[in-house]
């Protein structure tokens, strides 16, 4: 019988929690570097491409060969920015996961795909290592219902918070989006964020984050956290 979550079933504007780690269990971040790299990517494949700019750019006699080297790629680099959502994320030192909306019912395989396969390009250069970097194909679980979409980030969240503490440091995740301490472009939060309050701090996001799960939460979470 096939693993929970296994087998990926991908719809049209579908909610989705992503999920990889490393093979073996072994980190995939291992300094501060690994992780701006990884941002970096996420930055460029959801911020929207500017072709005329760069292509204007380009044609500037002014222009060093490494910049337009730089400019080429970008040309050439994918671009999901119309086709996924990022509502929130984590990184870990063994893995990350992601809370996504995507347009077409192939957007997550490719986005996955590409960004899987350019951090493992780095990473193995960088490490002077060959092979998978990641513990097989990504998993992928869909959000079927409101409960599901309103406890995903809390979750998500939670990761990242359980591992830093109050005094150490700051793990990556879209939390600060979540509490307006920071404008991230790429990250929007505004769907989950709807369904709490801005000025009643009882019912603010970062009160539901801070509370104890209870039972309904547990159930809620069993559904879309994803076995390894």
């Amino acid at each position: 019988m096939p693993a929970k979550n296994s087998r990926k079933q991908y719809y049209e504007n579908g909610y989705y929690h992503i999920y990889n780690r490393g093979v073996e269990k072994r980190k995939i971040f291992l300094d501060q570097q690994d992780y701006a790299v990884f941002l970096s990517y996420l930055k460029e494949y959801l911020l929207p491409k500017d072709e005329r700019a760069l292509s204007k750019r380009l044609m500037d006699s002014s222009i060093t060969s490494i910049e337009k080297n730089k400019i080429l790629k970008l040309l050439r680099l994918n671009n999901f920015s119309n086709e996924i959502t990022l509502l929130a994320y984590c990184l870990m030192p063994n893995h990350f996961h992601f809370f996504v909306k995507q347009k077409s019912a192939g957007s997550i395989d490719k986005f996955m795909n590409s960004l899987g396969t350019r951090y493992t390009m780095y990473f193995n250069k960088k490490y002077d290592r060959v092979g998978s970097l990641y513990q097989g194909v990504y998993k992928a679980v869909s959000v079927n219902n409101e409960s599901q979409f309103i406890y995903l980030s809390k979750y998500i969240h939670s990761q990242a918070l359980a591992l830093q503490g109050e005094a150490l440091q700051e793990q990556p995740s879209s939390y600060k989006d979540y509490l307006k301490q920071r404008k991230t472009e790429w990250v929007h939060p505004e769907e989950v964020l709807s369904y709490f309050s801005k000025t009643n701090p009882k019912f603010s996001y970062k009160s539901f984050v801070k509370e104890y799960p209870d039972e309904k939460e547990e159930l809620v979470m069993n559904e879309i956290v994803i076995e390894d």
